[in-house]
């Protein structure tokens, strides 16, 4: 149970923060998307450890780039995707499902197996 309220109290603090960001100043934005991003992918690359879930592979770094990306043109103050950072994060999002429902289709598990 404990794990649980954990992974709600991420998924609630990332939701939160993606909706605030559009209400505040570019820099306030692009910083806050860029704290719900390392929120949000360090806490997959720490629970790929545990869980082994294959959508973790995928968001953990893909997110934690985004994060790092964010930062950097939030000390720019200007994006360099056209403010489609929000985008960015659901797409790496979609992608870590799909790969995870491939893996589920084709090898009847969503987990990545340890060597």
């Amino acid at each position: 149970m404990r794990g649980n309220v954990a992974a709600i109290s991420v998924l609630v603090a990332v939701i939160a923060l993606l909706n605030l960001a559009p209400h505040l100043p570019r820099r306030g934005e692009l910083a806050v998307d860029g704290v719900a991003a390392l929120i949000g992918g360090g806490w997959c690359t720490l629970n790929f450890w545990r869980c082994r879930h294959a959508h973790c592979l995928i968001t953990g770094p893909g997110w934690l780039a985004l994060s790092l990306f964010a930062f950097a043109e939030a000390g720019l103050e200007h994006s360099l995707i056209g403010g489609y950072e929000q985008p960015v994060f659901i797409a790496v999002l979609g992608i870590a499902l799909a790969f995870e429902a491939t893996l589920q289709i084709t090898r009847q598990t969503n987990a990545v197996a340890q060597r």
